[in-house]
């Protein structure tokens, strides 16, 4: 495991935010860029995006070159997704559809190695460096990979006081866009009645002392959280900031086109 990287990670978690985007692209140069450009995280995203864990390993050794911190968003279905995705080494794992404490409980066991849960053993994987890591060192590590429970329904929300009182959480993640649905209001994330629920979530992790998270995808989204105390910032997706800017390009480079005058005429003398 790259340790360092989750350390440093934690350590600015205590103290403020961080930032990352989701990536929904299988091309590894995508998860350089977003860490040569600063980012603290990146979500790899096997719920809405292409990848496989076939490939999974090749965006994380990417994230590990530009010391980025790798986080897998699994599947639904994510009891068995979980130790696959940190046998090939992502330091966290982020789990959509949270809905009771069972689940926190059963999502927190299938991440950990015994004491703390039942996460399968084996040392022969890319995360053990194929068992060249000291046996009793790796199972030390591997058990403080960050766990992201998402917190994205109305039955969530019913729940969310035995779900944070269920079991020792990392980060909560409020998925804006989900519960926008759950209450009428399909990607409506900034109606009035989704901001409300979103706060009152945040405060209910505040009052149990957890780090609390969310997606947005504009600047003023990112400081309306920030200012409520959100530390775990997901802040768009890579490929939607690659058409941004390229839209931004092109509109620019029109824009141009239509008012430039020539410099040559291409007439010679």
């Amino acid at each position: 495991m790259q340790v360092n990287a989750l350390r440093r990670l934690k350590s600015k978690l205590s103290s403020g935010p961080v930032f990352g985007p989701f990536s929904k692209s299988t091309d590894p140069a995508f998860v350089e860029a977003a860490g040569y450009a600063g980012f603290d995280f990146i979500i790899l995203d096997l719920e809405h995006g292409p990848s496989s864990t076939q490939n999974l390993q090749h965006l994380i050794r990417a994230a590990e070159l530009c010391g980025l911190v790798p986080i897998v968003r699994v599947k639904p279905n994510w009891l068995n997704l979980i130790g696959e995705v940190l046998d090939l080494g992502a330091l966290g794992v982020q789990i959509p559809q949270i809905t009771d404490a069972e689940d926190a409980r059963l999502v927190v066991s299938a991440a950990r190695f015994g004491p703390d849960g039942e996460r399968g053993v084996c040392r022969f994987v890319r995360a053990a460096r194929y068992s060249t890591t000291e046996r009793t060192l790796y199972f030390e590590q591997s058990n403080q990979a960050l766990v992201v429970l998402q917190l994205e329904g109305s039955k969530a929300l019913r729940n969310v006081d035995s779900i944070l009182s269920a079991t020792e959480i990392d980060v909560v993640f409020i998925g804006p866009y989900d519960l926008s649905q759950s209450l009428g209001r399909p990607g409506e994330v900034n109606h009035p009645e989704v901001i409300e629920a979103m706060a009152a979530l945040v405060q209910a992790c505040h009052n149990r002392e957890v780090t609390v998270g969310t997606f947005v995808d504009t600047p003023s989204e990112a400081e309306r959280w920030l200012k409520l105390g959100v530390r775990y910032l997901a802040y768009s997706v890579d490929v939607g900031i690659f058409a941004q800017a390229c839209s931004s390009l092109v509109e620019s480079l029109r824009a141009m086109s239509v008012t430039g005058e020539p410099s040559y005429s291409g007439k010679s003398e």
